[in-house]
């Protein structure tokens, strides 16, 4: 299971990249298209909008996968410092805590994802550029499910890496 979550983590990090990409020519795009010749990107803003959730949402799995999630270590470091078991069972604390706010990001947007899926609400200006939010709601629902996923791993890395080591892996 750790492999798989570990493959589509990547993938999605890699998804997110190309986003950032996509997001640079769009930006382009529209300066020189407004600069050169009067003519800007309609929906420049919204794409951008759009782009941004997409980039977080994509890459955030495998930044947690690779334990580079942004935290405040200091009292961490402390703790695993002077009493190293400690600081090991506080660090899995959090993990799992890590997993029980995303589980609940998973049960928020549920909901939100089936009402757009069934509505085909959209976000823009009618005639101008729209896109319809489903997709986003999507790709935040099965982020912070991997996110879950991932921070579940954390939790159970040392029971992961016993059995590994006992069945002679390395």
């Amino acid at each position: 299971m750790k492999r798989i979550a570990d493959g589509i983590a990547m993938a999605a990090n890699a998804a997110g990249t190309l986003v950032v990409v996509v997001l640079v020519a769009v930006v382009n795009y529209d300066i020189i298209a407004r600069g050169l010749f009067n003519r800007p990107f309609l929906g420049a803003v919204e794409v951008v909008q759009f782009a941004m959730v997409l980039i977080v949402f994509l890459q955030l799995p495998d930044v947690i996968r690779v334990g580079r999630l942004t935290r405040s270590d200091g009292f961490l470091g402390l703790v695993a410092t002077r009493a190293p078991r400690k600081g090991r069972a506080l660090s899995r604390a959090i993990d799992l805590l890590g997993a029980v706010f995303m589980g609940l990001v998973v049960y928020a947007m549920w909901p939100e994802f089936l009402e757009m899926w069934e509505t085909r609400d959209y976000f823009g200006v009618p005639g101008v550029f729209t896109a319809p939010w489903w997709p986003v709601k999507l790709v935040i629902l099965l982020s912070a499910g991997l996110c879950a996923v991932h921070f579940l791993l954390h939790v159970a890395r040392p029971l992961i890496d016993k059995t590994h080591n006992m069945e002679g892996g390395s």
